[in-house]
């Protein structure tokens, strides 16, 4: 059974950094392209970042780039995400998802598993 499960969501203050882990089960991590996405109150779910399956390619939002850094241990099956620079429009549910093989775009509808979700607030 595939299963994501996310974690390290938090209140940081902004300007603060947090580390999101994204634990996968029940299927080869090397095989799968590994995004994340975020959703603010009363916005639509964006995407974030992603990392390839064949070589571990990234991609990034405009948004976050230069502050958020995506990447993977597969020996761990897990996939992180390190968010620095935080500021009060990150403030969103973050997902991580899965497709097999894949080529690192961030839309949604590519996606076929999905995490729960943890919640990340910057606030002062």
């Amino acid at each position: 059974q595939v299963q994501l499960v996310e974690s390290g969501g938090g209140l940081v203050q902004p300007g603060g950094s947090l580390r999101l882990s994204c634990a996968t089960s029940g299927f080869t991590l090397s095989h799968y392209t590994i995004a994340w996405f975020r959703q603010a109150p009363g916005k639509e779910r964006e995407g974030v970042s992603s990392t390839r399956s064949s070589g571990g390619k990234t991609n990034y939002a405009d948004s976050v780039k230069g502050r958020f850094t995506i990447s993977r241990d597969n020996t761990k099956n897990t996939v992180y995400l390190q968010m620095n620079s935080l500021k009060p429009e990150d403030t969103a549910i973050y997902y991580c998802a899965a497709e097999v093989l894949g080529n690192g775009n961030l839309n949604e509808d590519s996606y076929d598993y999905w995490g729960q979700g943890t919640q990340v607030t910057v606030s002062s």
